[in-house]
């Protein structure tokens, strides 16, 4: 079965960007997953199409309307997908929600605009909220996007090589070990002599230390998870 994603936009034309090159988009060419985009505007109100309307209760900006949220999506088969608005608010996107999306039948990404969506939509369709990150962005469609790539790269045939993504950052709880090549030399700076010598055991152990350490002094919040999971 392919992997599924309908994205759910003001700005259709933004798609399929950066998915539509690289590995992404050739496995899409060859039907290892599907991307369909919906222009919410479709389900705007009136001769005007509009999408939005200012906040109840006053404050600065428009939100989007919950009728019109609601419309576009239910004309979109959900074929049992989790349906996620992409949001500030969310809980943090990880990678074992991600290979979890990519393990499922694909996803269906709602991308809010204005200062947001109408809390009613959300409620009504138990939509999942999902951040990037505490940051804000003008709007969902980069975050799809970047959902959509984490998930597809996932799925069986995607990469290349099928032992890359056990060995990446997030995958085992650790960021990933410093990577090099060609040429030996650069500015001075060698490849370390560890993983020249075609020792696999040392070059496993250099490479869990580093990742160990990385974890250690970049992310104390993953190193604490990671040491509560070896006891």
């Amino acid at each position: 079965m392919t992997w599924a994603a309908t994205v759910l936009t003001l700005f259709p034309e933004m798609f399929p960007g950066p998915l539509g090159h690289s590995l992404l988009g050739k496995a899409r060419l060859n039907e290892l997953w599907s991307l369909d985009i919906r222009d919410i505007r479709e389900h705007g109100i009136g001769r005007h199409r509009k999408v939005d309307d200012t906040p109840a209760g006053g404050g600065p900006g428009m939100v989007m309307r919950a009728d019109v949220a609601l419309a576009a999506i239910d004309a979109v088969e959900r074929a049992a997908r989790p349906l996620i608005y992409l949001s500030p608010r969310g809980l943090p996107l990880q990678q074992a929600r991600v290979a979890a999306l990519a393990a499922g039948p694909g996803a269906i990404l709602l991308c809010g605009r204005f200062e947001g969506l109408d809390q009613r939509a959300i409620d009504a369709r138990a939509i999942e909220e999902v951040s990037l990150g505490d940051f804000v962005l003008a709007g969902g469609e980069i975050a799809a996007m970047a959902l959509i790539e984490a998930a597809v790269r996932l799925i069986p045939g995607v990469l290349g090589a099928a032992e890359s993504p056990a060995e990446e950052s997030f995958s085992h709880g650790l960021l990933e070990y410093p990577q090099f090549t060609r040429p030996q030399a650069v500015e001075g700076l060698s490849i370390p002599d560890v993983l020249n010598n075609g020792n696999h055991k040392e070059i496993f152990k250099w490479r869990q230390a580093r990742a160990e350490d990385l974890t250690r002094t970049r992310r104390p919040d993953l190193w604490a998870l990671y040491e509560k999971k070896k006891t």
